[in-house]
């Protein structure tokens, strides 16, 4: 029998006991972000080892015919996330042009520049599979960016809408669940890439980089033409604790709270096991691209430089970070740092070729995947463009693209023709001689022609589509249309009176509306379902960066990712 002394102590230690599970549950619940990405970052982690020497494939000793006799080399040197007025050659730059970008310029003005140049899409990856294939995602299937496993869960985890202003983002568990796993939402092995396009016509292809598209057997860089890979395994551009790094959180930034958490530095070649890079990654892709021009400076080469620079995380080296002087706040400077190691590249690049004596009969191609982000809190790097990435507005979708081939294109050249990056595909083909692939619709067209200086560009309607779930554009001509469900509203603007998209003529404009959207509506039924769905809407404030709190009236549209 228990005494009264003995039921008040088990009373003391139940009631203890309660206490630690009620505060310990507190805790964990205001600590849940912490807990879950303590739990994001230690998962899953791949095991990387010390970094290992390149050897590339070498082309032969001797040439059989000099350069200019041979198919031009065509080197595609793609940036990530780079706004419109990051770099200096429209007359921008990053923090009011305080660092110019010369190398770029230098590239620009001595081939054609394309002043109405289009992504393919406002977001990464289905971008590249049109700089791929050639094809809109309407044919491809791929139509939404691949995000790594988890991502969504701990996007609409970290989102702050009471110190943001925008709405939360909308996370389908479901969907996600049934998702096929991230490494395996790729570009088909059924689509001809432009690799392989050029592969059959004799060059040797190289991608360095970012690739976006899948991995694997049907995915891989290897599996979509390419004879070598230098692939960025993961997201880091040095350790975070590098004694060369600076870093620039974005605490403010779902995404870069995500990457921070889940990324890690390493490369892969040809499929193998990750290793540490050899150095920053924008300078290490940069010394491996030389690396291939001298080892295929006797053949024909198609070398794909798709730098990460400048994606999220924020990181420069400690010697571009001085070098750009002092700019605030903290996360531009790091930015302009990165933009100076970009400029860099390209100046790397160019020059080596000059060194080999390859530069008169090689193209030189610069794009961006998609305009600059609005999440990283620079308001200016799209200017004057309204919108960012993961928008249509221009910011979104407005990139440099410039078209540098000495031996037939003359320096200084300009074309206002509205061009898109489905059109590069069938450009570097015909630039090759190369055949395009039999049986399959190409919907980019030759741009050869008007970099010539011998003709315009002509496509059916006059008319680029995007297209990302529910949130469609169409430019015709001049005109633009824009169609969303969330909101469910339409914009049409004027481009030639209007560029930068301020006036809105929907309402006033019915019959020109009603017939973009029957365009926009016959594009979309005559393609294919996505490959797979939509997991996440996003909200981006159209006219702020998210350093910024949106207000009551400020324009939101949702993305689907």
């Amino acid at each position: 029998m228990k005494t009264k002394k003995g039921v008040g102590v088990i009373k003391k230690i139940l009631l203890g006991i309660l206490l630690v599970v009620v505060i310990g549950g507190g805790v964990a619940w205001f600590n849940r972000q912490a807990i879950i990405l303590y739990y994001v970052t230690n998962r899953g982690k791949t095991d990387v080892a010390p970094n290992r020497p390149i050897e590339w494939a070498n082309g032969p000793a001797e040439a059989d015919m000099a350069p200019a006799e041979r198919p031009p080399n065509i080197v595609f040197i793609l940036a990530d996330d780079l706004g419109i007025n990051d770099i200096s050659t429209f007359g921008g730059g990053i923090a009011g042009g305080s660092v110019p970008t010369p190398n770029i310029d230098r590239l620009a003005a001595e081939g054609m520049i394309f002043s109405q140049a289009y992504s393919g899409t406002a977001t990464c990856a289905p971008s590249r599979a049109m700089l791929m294939t050639g094809r809109y995602p309407t044919r491809t299937g791929f139509e939404f960016t691949p995000t790594p496993d988890g991502m969504g869960r701990i996007l609409n985890m970290v989102a702050d809408p009471e110190s943001s202003g925008l709405p939360p983002p909308d996370w389908d568990r479901a969907r996600s669940e049934t998702a096929p796993p991230y490494a395996e939402q790729g570009l088909p092995g059924s689509e001809i890439t432009i690799a392989e396009v050029l592969g059959d016509a004799g060059y040797h292809t190289v991608h360095i980089g970012k690739w976006h598209l899948g991995r694997g057997d049907e995915f891989g860089p290897n599996a979509q033409g390419f004879d070598e890979s230098l692939l960025m395994a993961s997201g880091l551009f040095l350790p975070e604790d590098h004694p060369d790094v600076v870093n620039a959180r974005v605490d403010f930034d779902p995404v870069d709270i995500f990457l921070w958490a889940r990324m890690q530095f390493a490369a892969s070649f040809n499929g193998s096991d990750w290793f540490e890079p050899g150095g920053y990654l924008t300078d290490y892709w940069t010394d491996e691209a030389v690396n291939v021009i001298r080892a295929n400076r006797n053949r024909p080469f198609f070398l794909y430089l798709a730098h990460w620079g400048v994606h999220t995380p924020l990181q420069a080296t400690r010697e571009d970070y001085e070098a750009v002087g002092d700019i605030e706040p903290h996360r531009e400077r790091v930015y302009a740092a990165m933009i100076r190691a970009l400029d860099r590249s390209v100046g790397t690049v160019m020059d080596e070729l000059e060194a080999q004596g390859l530069a008169d009969n090689t193209i030189i191609v610069f794009s961006s995947d998609n305009g600059g982000a609005g999440y990283i809190g620079l308001p200016e790097i799209n200017a004057p463009y309204r919108g960012w990435k993961a928008t249509f507005f221009e910011g979104g979708i407005r990139v440099p693209m410039f078209l540098r081939w000495p031996a037939r294109i003359a320096a200084g050249s300009r074309s206002e023709n509205p061009v898109a990056h489905i059109d590069v595909m069938p450009t570097l083909a015909a630039a090759a001689g190369a055949s395009l692939p039999q049986g399959v619709a190409i919907d980019g067209v030759n741009l050869l022609p008007v970099a010539a200086g011998e003709g315009e560009v002509s496509r059916a309607d006059d008319a680029i589509f995007w297209q990302s779930g529910y949130y469609r554009v169409i430019r015709q001509g001049d005109w633009k249309l824009q169609v969303s469900e969330r909101p469910d509203r339409a914009w049409l603007y004027n481009l030639a009176e209007d560029p930068t998209e301020q006036t809105n003529l929907a309402e006033r404009m019915p019959q020109r509306v009603a017939a973009m959207r029957a365009l926009l509506d016959a594009h979309r039924a005559g393609g294919r379902e996505p490959l797979y769905p939509y997991t996440i809407e996003g909200p981006v404030a159209v006219d702020r960066s998210l350093a910024e709190r949106v207000e009551e009236g400020d324009e939101v549209i949702f993305w689907p990712i």
